[in-house]
């Protein structure tokens, strides 16, 4: 698990290739992005936001960016393994982590099998696999919002093809980019083409992998779970609020699935309050029987 000697960075976990930054000074932070994404989504807002506090460290997932593609291991175990390798290949022994969405999984994931590594966990909008078949349902609200969100670009889905997640993202990759500098400009297609052609992720992506429910509310490091009031998420929100004890769980008003990038203050406040950055309690109701 040596650091290579690149002009970019990269470090070797278990023979592959994982592709990171660190920017900041401070307690350790690790940034997980979620499924389709890259490091450079946290650069936008988050990183600007938090870098006079924390020693940040973004990474590419496995699949993604400019990480090693292998065919297959593409669980939240798999993929928590991959962040203990990068621990111990940058030298980091414990941590802060924030994720979001299938980053968020990981983060939690992490948190239940290396909770000695663990400093506090923000989750901004976990998915958690052991309840897809929820949202595997055809009622399921994302898959209108999803839809609804491809028509604003001129591309229809047929109304049987709405749950198909394959199909769906198939089709996302013809919108142009939606966030940042670079906003307005045709997507780079290519590698979420070859991570959905060449590896086993779809069929992953919905394995529980040892990440019960029971094994959810065993987390005892102190952990922010944070939804948008509009989430297509909130069965999630609502099972973590009534039934995990030390996850102090957050509804931010107005927020949607993507606040980090659409709604990057009002994300910011709860998760400074939550670190200890500002001197003042968040406005945004606490959930009873979460941490204060």
């Amino acid at each position: 698990m040596e650091l290579e000697e690149e002009s970019m960075p990269f470090a070797k976990v278990d023979g592959m290739k994982i592709h990171y930054l660190q920017v900041g000074e401070g307690p350790n932070m690790v940034l997980l992005h979620g499924l389709g994404g890259n490091l450079a989504v946290w650069f936008l807002h988050m990183v600007p936001q938090l870098r006079n506090d924390f020693c940040l460290t973004a990474y590419d997932l496995r699949g993604h960016g400019k990480s090693g593609l292998p065919p297959s291991g593409y669980t939240t175990a798999h993929l928590a393994e991959d962040l203990r390798g990068l621990l111990d290949a940058l030298g980091i022994e414990k941590t802060n982590v924030l994720g979001h969405s299938w980053g968020a999984d990981i983060a939690m994931h992490f948190a239940i099998l290396y909770p000695e590594r663990v400093e506090k966990v923000i989750a901004i909008e976990p998915n958690i696999a052991a309840l897809i078949d929820w949202r595997k349902s055809k009622n399921w609200e994302g898959w209108a919002f999803w839809a609804k969100r491809l028509e604003e670009f001129g591309i229809h889905v047929p109304r049987e093809r709405w749950h198909d997640v394959d199909y769906m993202l198939r089709k996302t990759v013809d919108i142009p980019i939606m966030f940042g500098p670079l906003k307005g400009r045709q997507r780079q297609s290519k590698g979420l083409i070859r991570l959905l052609d060449d590896t086993t992720i779809m069929q992953d992506y919905e394995k529980v992998a040892g990440m019960t429910l029971d094994r959810v509310k065993e987390i005892r490091r102190p952990t922010l779970a944070l939804y948008g009031e509009k989430s297509h998420f909130l069965v999630t929100y609502e099972y973590l609020r009534d039934h995990v004890s030390n996850v102090n769980t957050i509804l931010v008003p107005n927020g949607d699935h993507y606040g980090p990038l659409e709604h990057p203050e009002t994300v910011m406040e709860p998760i400074k309050t939550f670190l200890g950055l500002n001197g003042r309690r968040t406005a945004f109701p606490l959930v009873e029987g979460g941490m204060a």
